[in-house]
């Protein structure tokens, strides 16, 4: 029996924290909605268990045996308090150790973010943390942004020159896998970027070259933003977190380069363009 449990299993850091740890050898218990899922993910390795924050009755199995957590919370809660706390409350119960937290660059400054909440309520725990601060993610550009760089050829954020630390989910999942596993990380916060800050003027740059198309940076008004953002279906909470993170990027929140990741990996994070040049293919018409 397993005594890792990774939250998320399927989204884009619990699913590569999983990915490490199998390759280390290590049994995982995996949750997230759907078991079937899952399994077609990581074949039957892993221990699947459904999960639901806001469903009690999904914690018994999630958490029977677990020491260590990797916790994310689901971009769709934002009530941290009603929604988090009682699964928290639930693990420090059930005897859990250690939990690993996804949370964000720059949060000591923007207390209002629900990433915040969290963290203040598992530093008053009696469970250790380790804080994984990422700054926004290389995935986003084949995520959230691929339709409008495949499709239109542009990225569409209000930014303007503010640059970002850009971290690869891989470089994330290799941290987050050694922090579960090795000693030494417990009480600890470590601020996660890439090896360098860019605009998106210059992430559209190397996107133009790599793809052999010219991609532009499209810097819209906050307002534009948003009606942009609920015409391609984002519910109206998330739309106005994305414009108030994207504004404080743009007065600096995302333009620290640290070296946690190269201390805690013994190597250079990923650069921007390498990421680009492995997913080139999810930008091809």
């Amino acid at each position: 029996m397993t005594d890792i449990l990774v939250t998320g299993a399927l989204g884009n850091v619990g699913s590569e924290i999983i990915k490490c740890l199998q390759a280390e050898g290590k049994t995982v218990r995996a949750a997230d909605i759907s078991v079937a899922a899952i399994r077609e993910s990581f074949g039957t390795a892993v221990d699947a268990v459904p999960f639901d924050f806001t469903d009690s009755g999904t914690f018994p199995a999630a958490l029977d045996g677990i020491k260590r957590i990797f916790l994310m919370r689901p971009p769709h809660i934002s009530n941290v308090q009603r929604d988090m706390f009682p699964f928290l409350d639930a693990a420090q119960e059930a005897g859990v150790e250690l939990v690993v937290f996804l949370s964000l660059i720059g949060i000591e400054e923007n207390q209002q973010v629900p990433h915040y909440k969290v963290e203040q309520y598992l530093k008053a725990s009696s469970m250790a943390f380790t804080f994984l601060r990422a700054s926004f993610f290389m995935q986003n550009l084949c995520g959230t942004h691929q339709a409008e760089i495949r499709d239109r050829d542009e990225i569409f954020l209000p930014v303007g020159y503010g640059k970002t630390s850009f971290i690869d989910v891989r470089d994330i999942g290799a941290v987050g896998a050694k922090t579960l596993t090795e000693s030494g990380h417990e009480n600890k916060a470590y601020d996660l970027t890439g090896p360098e800050a860019l605009d998106y003027y210059e992430v559209a740059k190397i996107l133009s070259e790599v793809l052999g198309r010219e991609i532009t940076y499209r810097d819209p008004s906050v307002p534009a933003f948003i009606l942009r953002s609920l015409q391609q279906g984002t519910k109206v909470g998330m739309a106005l977190v994305m414009s108030y993170l994207y504004t404080q990027t743009k007065r600096g929140m995302s333009d620290t380069v640290k070296d946690d990741v190269k201390k805690i990996l013994k190597r250079e994070p990923i650069l921007l363009k390498e990421f680009i040049v492995d997913h080139q293919q999810v930008w091809e018409l």
